[in-house]
């Protein structure tokens, strides 16, 4: 392997001559061989964007020329391409600031432009971060990847399993079944209202996620090393900050306490905190579809779930919940990382956070499985999700809490002895009504009605 000779402030480190990256990143690739998880492209992207919005803030306060600000910038165009996502190894366990990853970025842009021109026209440091610190760098990046990774990602398929509820919704809208409380018969309910509870709570979680955006939008870039604003001319944050909101054509706006953005990182814990809501309901709407799916003769069997693949190795036939599975797990895995989230975001003293790329990676993992969990669990599970109709009124016609309705007419203890009695002697609630002479059949048959009762 052919290799070339870089230089940093700490000496000189051999780099495989077909890489782009510099002494920092090779140092970091050699000091940190620690597990397998890599800094996400996603985050990197973002920070490839601060790079071209502070080379255009730069060119406009003169501190850049224009031939500099434009290599910049067409060389993050490029990358932006996913031409050179082979260019950002680095492990997520670094530096606590991301410094290495920011440094990453910079040696693959200035050395992108000095291998292909073969010149020495950038410097990482004196151009690429020019007027920035990877300590606001940084933290501006998890917002600007969070952010777009939300919106781009999880929004569009939570709306969309919304919408396959509210088809559910229209399509058992006639459908009455036996209502459940702590695992035992309860009331009669629509399979229509059931499912409305399900698309209730996501259309809550969604709108609690957006809410915790707002507080993203605001950047806390250009206040480089401590929140100061050193070395970065008067209205660079406004200017760049400007760049990247036209670029992502979202309301990006300067932070106004950059001390905050850089030691503090309660709004991303906040974010992520609904993430971990949103996976609780999940959570739970998967658990009530297996279980209203179970069987197909031995459990409720209500629900008739979508036979992807054979669900056993040993057992003919038989046929899993799997897609409520796979569900669950993302969901507990989301919870685990809000955990992480919850204890990183408390850590690093003073003026930085130094748990940051950790933050990052937790949280846009944890949007990108329950984005990619949500999209197969509608269309693998339910978009083809059928009713069965006869266990439905089996059920229905054989639950003992139908007796609920007569307790206005005889009083709540006689109706319970009607439904002990019907349970003691394996009869139904009318045949024990009229033996224990409690109403006559007119009076059972007026006021027993599922139909009134929902």
């Amino acid at each position: 392997m052919k290799y070339r000779i870089e230089k940093d402030s700490i000496g000189q480190i051999k780099v495989d001559a077909n890489k782009y990256w510099g002494a920092q990143t090779q140092r970091s690739l050699e000091n940190f061989v620690i597990g397998n998880e890599l800094m996400p492209i996603d985050l990197v992207h973002a920070i490839v964007t601060i790079k071209m919005a502070a080379a255009q803030a730069n060119l406009f306060f003169k501190k850049m020329d224009h031939k500099k600000a434009q290599m910049v910038i067409n060389t993050g165009k490029v990358i932006l391409t996913h031409q050179l996502d082979n260019q950002f190894p680095l492990k997520i366990w670094q530096t606590g600031s991301g410094t290495q990853t920011n440094m990453n970025v910079n040696e693959v842009i200035a050395n992108y432009v000095n291998i292909q021109t073969k010149k020495d026209l950038l410097h990482p440091n004196d151009d690429v971060n020019m007027s920035q610190s990877s300590n606001d760098v940084f933290p501006t990046a998890i917002h600007l990847a969070v952010v777009k990774s939300i919106n781009a990602i999880l929004i569009p398929k939570i709306n969309s399993l919304i919408t396959s509820f509210k088809k559910l919704e229209n399509k058992f809208k006639k459908v009455i079944k036996i209502g459940r409380t702590h695992l035992q018969d309860a009331t009669p309910i629509l399979l229509s209202q059931e499912i409305s509870g399900w698309r209730e709570s996501l259309e809550n979680c969604k709108k609690q996620i957006m809410n915790t955006l707002v507080s993203l939008y605001e950047l806390p870039l250009g206040g480089t090393a401590v929140g100061t604003g050193l070395n970065a001319p008067k209205g660079f944050d406004r200017k760049a900050i400007n760049y990247l909101a036209q670029l992502y054509r979202l309301p990006f706006r300067p932070m106004i306490n950059k001390f905050n953005g850089l030691a503090f990182k309660e709004r991303v814990a906040s974010t992520h905190g609904q993430l971990k809501i949103l996976a609780t309901t999940l959570y739970k709407i998967a658990n009530d579809v297996r279980f209203l799916g179970s069987g197909p003769r031995a459990g409720i069997g209500e629900l008739i779930l979508p036979a992807n693949e054979p669900g056993s190795s040993i057992m003919p036939g038989k046929i899993n919940p799997t897609q409520c599975e796979a569900m669950m797990m993302v969901c507990t895995q989301v919870m685990g990382n809000d955990v992480t989230v919850t204890f990183a975001a408390g850590q690093g003293n003073f003026e930085l956070n130094t748990f940051m790329p950790l933050i990052a990676y937790d949280v846009l993992w944890s949007t990108r499985i329950l984005g990619d969990a949500i999209h197969s669990f509608q269309t693998k599970c339910i978009d083809g999700i059928q009713a069965n109709l006869s266990n439905i009124q089996n059920n229905l016609k054989q639950s003992l809490m139908l007796v609920t309705a007569l307790s206005p007419k005889i009083g709540y203890a006689k109706a319970t002895e009607i439904a002990k009695y019907a349970y003691k002697n394996n009869t139904t609630l009318k045949a024990a009504a009229l033996k224990l002479k409690f109403v006559n059949e007119v009076e059972f048959d007026k006021l027993v009605d599922a139909k009134k009762m929902i």
